[in-house]
């Protein structure tokens, strides 16, 4: 077993995952990520890119490869130790928002500020100066049924980004948006990670997300691919074939 780099915070080498079916989602990717970078996992729907963000960030087992994290070895973690780390060094983003019912807008943003120990007043302030660069502040005392769903997705990418995690998996962030609030989002997010050394992962369909991060990759068919041609945004949605190039 070799160790990873040591300016890869996030670190993977020939991981094997496959789904309850038995169908394989990854097959061998190897990949390291640096601290602050942004990187963009490209891919029609279906190559393996939400797979390979579930066993990166530990929601997901991978059954064969390393992975490490700041030169810990997260795939021999067990799963409290796994649950630890994705509370206190991780964030995540879903392409479907959700929201607790029961707690407004600021709060559900404060949640995991709180979680961690942070005081109400300063999780509160945090979460309420989030809101507002992500253009949502007007709804800090709305209930998340109050809200149309793009403002649910905006709230969900501030509370993943107002405790400043280590890394942020972002899963299709921006699936929910019209495309004229998509690039805006992203700026807002690529900005805010940069500003705050955040290391982001970006899984996205999309190759315009491209030129927002630092770096891409490819996958296909759950393997890591020089170039795809990715369909344009607006004939990407169920569409699965593309034309390869390796």
């Amino acid at each position: 077993m070799v160790a990873p780099p040591d300016n890869d915070v996030l670190w993977a080498r020939a991981l094997h995952f496959s789904y309850n079916d038995g169908s394989p989602a990854l097959s061998g990717v190897s990949l390291g990520v640096q601290e602050g970078e942004i990187l963009a996992v490209l891919g029609p729907r279906g190559s393996g890119k939400t797979a390979l963000l579930r066993c990166l960030s530990g929601l997901a087992q991978a059954g064969r490869g390393e992975i490490w994290f700041n030169s810990v070895p997260v795939h021999k973690m067990g799963p409290v130790a796994r649950e630890r780390l994705r509370r206190d060094r991780f964030a995540w983003v879903d392409p479907t928002p959700s929201l607790v019912p029961e707690l407004n807008v600021w709060e559900n943003t404060a949640l995991p500020l709180m979680l961690r120990g942070t005081s109400r007043r300063r999780a509160k302030k945090a979460a309420l100066e989030w809101l507002e660069r992500l253009d949502v502040g007007e709804a800090a005392r709305k209930r998340p049924h109050q809200l149309v769903h793009a403002v649910r997705q905006r709230v969900c990418i501030a509370r993943a980004l107002a405790p400043s995690p280590t890394v942020l998996f972002a899963d299709e962030p921006t699936a929910p948006l019209h495309r004229a609030d998509r690039t805006h989002v992203l700026r807002t997010l690529t900005t805010a990670a940069r500003s705050h050394g955040i290391t982001v992962l970006l899984a996205s369909h999309d190759a315009d997300t491209a030129a927002l991060a630092d770096r891409s990759v490819t996958l296909l068919d759950g393997r890591r691919v020089n170039t795809v041609q990715l369909p344009p945004a607006t004939e990407a949605e169920g569409r699965a074939a593309c034309s390869l190039s390796v």
